[in-house]
């Protein structure tokens, strides 16, 4: 099944961007960040889906909290891990309302990042212990776990730019932009990745990764993938076209019996054609 996502679509309220996609012909739609709360965002989200026979996946950061913070699971500041921990929950009960069987959340950071600086320049700042913080996100995953059964939970890659790289030294302070970061599910068989192939070249075009050979140790774990575009210096999420190197190298793998989510911020044409290619991937 391939899903939308109402990033896709750049406004205030979530709902303004579902119907935009319903009314585009989308009818599965990954709610995910970049709106504002109000009050009848629930009440919005149920009216929509039963109007236009919605299906919705929640994603990490949404619902959109009341105050903006970077949603971070390894964090040993108490604050940021409590209320990364209530913003996965809110999504998952969230989810449960939706009728929504898949839900995930970022692989966490080594540091906290401020909300000005996330997909950005990331400036260097002390690092937490990184045993401590690997060991922290897994309770605190566990923990979310143990009270959401129903669900299908994913922790997705994340994605290290050449440029944050650098800013620290040429030392990684994000989990799991690699597969060497697969570790990190170790002990939580519950979870499976969310492979997010966009982060993922991005990410082997820093670290001197081979693109072909990562997607190959990634994509047999799971069945829920990310699709956008980009140029391997930043995540830009760029069209996906059919005569692109990134189709060619997806075109190696069997994506019949996954769940896709589009992430592609364009014009309308481009995302139509992006969702056809996409399409193509999947059907052949």
């Amino acid at each position: 099944m391939i899903y939308v996502s109402s990033s896709c679509i750049q406004t205030e309220k979530i709902g303004v961007s579902v119907r935009k996609l319903a009314q585009l012909g989308y009818r599965n739609i990954e709610l995910s960040g970049g709106t504002q709360p109000y009050i009848h965002l629930e009440e919005d989200l149920l009216e929509l889906q039963a109007k236009y026979s919605l299906n919705y996946l929640c994603h990490n950061y949404f619902p959109p909290p009341d105050k903006d913070f970077v949603l971070n699971l390894a964090s040993l500041d108490a604050e940021v891990s409590a209320l990364s921990i209530s913003q996965v929950w809110a999504a998952l009960e969230l989810s449960k309302k939706l009728g929504s069987k898949k839900y995930a959340f970022h692989a966490g950071f080594l540091i906290d990042i401020p909300v000005l600086e996330i997909g950005k320049s990331v400036q260097k700042r002390k690092m937490f212990d990184e045993l401590e913080a690997s060991e922290h996100f897994k309770t605190n995953a566990l923990l979310i776990a143990a009270e959401f059964p129903e669900v299908d939970l994913y922790i997705e890659n994340n994605v290290i730019s050449s440029r944050n790289y650098e800013n620290y030294g040429r030392y990684n302070p994000f989990f799991m932009t690699s597969s060497d970061g697969l570790s990190l599910l170790e002990g939580m068989p519950m979870y499976k990745p969310l492979i997010d192939v966009a982060h993922l070249k991005v990410s082997c075009h820093t670290l001197n990764l081979n693109f072909h050979e990562e997607l190959s140790r990634f994509l047999p774990l799971t069945d829920y993938v990310h699709i956008s575009d980009n140029n391997g210096l930043a995540d830009t999420n760029s069209p996906f076209s059919k005569s692109s190197s990134l189709f060619n190298e997806l075109s190696r793998f069997n994506f019949s019996n996954k769940t896709i989510t589009l992430e592609v911020y364009a014009e309308e044409d481009q995302l139509q054609s992006s969702f056809e290619t996409t399409n193509r991937l999947v059907h052949g």
